[in-house]
């Protein structure tokens, strides 16, 4: 089906407006680059808009977001967690070294013990006296350099 053809009433003129420019940017030190490339834009009844396009608007930087629970106290839980930890193993150091004390000095009790039993039986003992030499020292009477016994 053919379409009508509108109404010259119905038809809206649109001229052309010039796209605005952005203002210019500070030059750069150094080669300036090439020229923006030229934007055009088809409209749907045929008409060709050609112009600059607009630099986008710089976006803020993302601010930085604070964490939820500060770093200090952050630290301050983890030193108190290991200062427990810490605590723990220290009390077991401590016990261990009281252990390992009352262990040493039993030994040593013990080795006294047994050395002394051993030298009481030395001087003590019944069989000593079958044992090694006996002398009898008598009163010599010495006349006129010989010997009496």
């Amino acid at each position: 089906m053919p379409h009508p053809e509108p109404h010259p009433a119905a038809i809206e003129v649109h001229h052309p407006q010039p796209l605005a420019h952005p203002p210019a940017a500070p030059l750069a030190h150094g080669r300036p680059g090439p020229p923006p490339a030229v934007q055009s834009i088809l409209l749907p009844d045929g008409q060709v808009i050609t112009g600059y396009p607009l630099t986008p608007a710089p976006t803020p930087a993302p601010a930085q977001r604070q964490p939820a629970v500060s770093r200090t106290a952050v630290n301050i839980a983890l030193g108190g967690i290991g200062f427990a930890a810490v605590c723990g193993g220290l009390a077991l150091l401590t016990t261990f070294i009281a252990a390992l004390t009352a262990f040493i000095t039993q030994l040593i009790i013990l080795a006294a013990v047994i050395f002394g039993g051993w030298i009481a039986v030395q001087l003590f003992g019944a069989g000593h006296r079958d044992r090694g030499t006996t002398v009898n020292i008598r009163k010599a009477v010495i006349k006129r350099n010989h010997f009496h016994s």
